[in-house]
């Protein structure tokens, strides 16, 4: 059984997290990898709507879990607590991917893709000195100054997607 390997797209607010994350997902599936990703969200979602029979099953009804199930989608809404890390919940879930792409969870010990963007923020996440910077695995960024002690890609480079995505093939963490 081939290893399900993870790593994190991180940012600032705007900077571009789920555009290159679906970039990058886009890039793995192209090369035939099975790719899942993880969405990390900061405010409750909001996909099942009052009045539908879904949200009446969960809401009303109080279900533990309850698996909406249309032509070419399955949707599980689930009671959990908030304390779950994106190991912990790539195990669980997302058995079988060759890579699991996880947007956010800035904080978690995972290899690290970093998109940087003047626009959104005039520093990075990113701290040479911090306990953590060694799980960088890049940084995206169209700041034509910016270095850092990991890789640094600029949107303007040549085949800067496919060696991103060979990069974090790489650097992903085996789970």
């Amino acid at each position: 059984m081939a290893e399900t390997r993870i790593l994190s797209v991180i940012g600032r607010k705007d900077a571009g997290k789920t555009t290159l994350l679906v970039a990058l997902a886009a890039e793995y599936t192209r090369k035939g990898r099975r790719v899942m990703t993880i969405k990390h969200a900061t405010n409750p979602a909001n996909v099942d709507q009052p009045g539908t029979d879904s949200y009446r099953h969960f809401h009303e009804g109080k279900a533990e879990r309850t698996l909406l199930v249309t032509p070419g989608m399955r949707i599980c809404f689930e009671r959990q607590a908030d304390t779950t890390d994106p190991l912990t919940l790539a195990r669980q879930y997302l058995g079988g991917a060759d890579i699991i792409l996880v947007e956010g969870f800035k904080s978690a010990p995972l290899p690290k893709i970093e998109v940087f963007r003047r626009e959104a923020s005039s520093t990075p996440i990113f701290l040479p000195d911090a306990p953590n910077a060694s799980e960088w695995i890049a940084i995206v960024t169209d700041d034509e100054h910016f270095e850092a002690t990991c890789p640094v890609l600029r949107f303007r480079d040549t085949m800067w997607m496919q060696l991103l995505a060979n990069l974090g093939w790489d650097r992903a963490t085996l789970i």
